[in-house]
């Protein structure tokens, strides 16, 4: 079994989007979170998809599946206090209804320029290896920076790269990490990543797509228009403007 377990649980205060989290920011009338959920909904070799999500907007996702004819969703399950509390949770939540054997495909649900190849890409990443991390070149050169604010060390572009997602495991092995890090009382992991090399887990990095970026700040939501924009143009007309159409203010995005 192949499950997507998206994470949705934050409340993105860098986006400056008042009460409405990042993840239920519309664009074309289309929450984000929905933008993301459809690549694994329409992906053929993914079973199923958990969701943990903020609590008081699960009622309004709920509604959003229903609206959008998301049918692969089992379970809806509160988020965390933090990202890797909310995967843990997610994670019960799949290990309650799957085998343990399963692939988890871990993904954020602010992250919707996703591709079939990329999916397809994890699964079969974690089924020759046992771990699958999506990743992207830089494009910049990344320094490494002391507690003064002092350069200590340019990393070589050609030796580096931007760990991204989804980030892919054996159900099972996931598990085993994060019960170790509860177990440590270690919370601090940016993200599965790291958490599976804090306790010594070897990865297999996938070349993934650039394009692929969290929606985290106002000007990321403007890349990714710009992004479905450009894919509109390609195909056919998009479909009506809403209120996001013109570039606000900062302060001003709004759900």
């Amino acid at each position: 079994m192949n499950i997507a377990l998206i994470f949705a649980g934050g409340i993105g205060n860098r986006m400056d989007s008042k009460n409405c989290p990042k993840q239920f920011l519309e664009l074309y009338d289309k929450p984000i979170i929905i933008y993301t959920l459809e690549h694994f909904e329409k992906h053929p070799e993914i079973d199923a998809i958990v969701i943990a999500c903020v609590e008081d907007w699960i009622p309004h996702l709920e509604h959003l599946l229903d609206e959008f004819n998301i049918t692969k969703v089992k379970e809806i399950i509160k988020g965390g206090s933090t990202g890797q509390e909310s995967i843990f949770k997610g994670l019960l939540s799949i290990e309650k209804h799957f085998p343990k054997e399963s692939i988890v495909l871990i993904h954020d649900a602010v992250r919707p320029i996703i591709t079939n190849t990329l999916i397809a890409k994890n699964i079969n990443s974690v089924k020759e290896f046992g771990t699958a991390v999506s990743t992207a070149p830089l494009t910049e050169t990344p320094t490494q920076l002391n507690s003064k604010g002092e350069i200590i060390k340019i990393h070589e572009r050609e030796f580096t790269r931007l760990a991204k997602a989804p980030q892919s495991f054996k159900l099972s092995s996931i598990l085993k990490i994060h019960r170790k890090a509860i177990e440590d009382e270690y919370s601090t992991a940016m993200d599965s990543c790291s958490l599976m090399m804090h306790y010594g887990e070897t990865i297999k990095l996938i070349e993934g797509e650039g394009l692929n970026i969290k929606i985290t700040v106002p000007a990321d939501y403007f890349i990714f228009k710009a992004l479905i924009d450009a894919k509109y143009k390609e195909t056919f007309s998009p479909p009506k403007a809403t209120k996001l159409m013109k570039k606000p203010h900062e302060s001003e995005v709004e759900c």
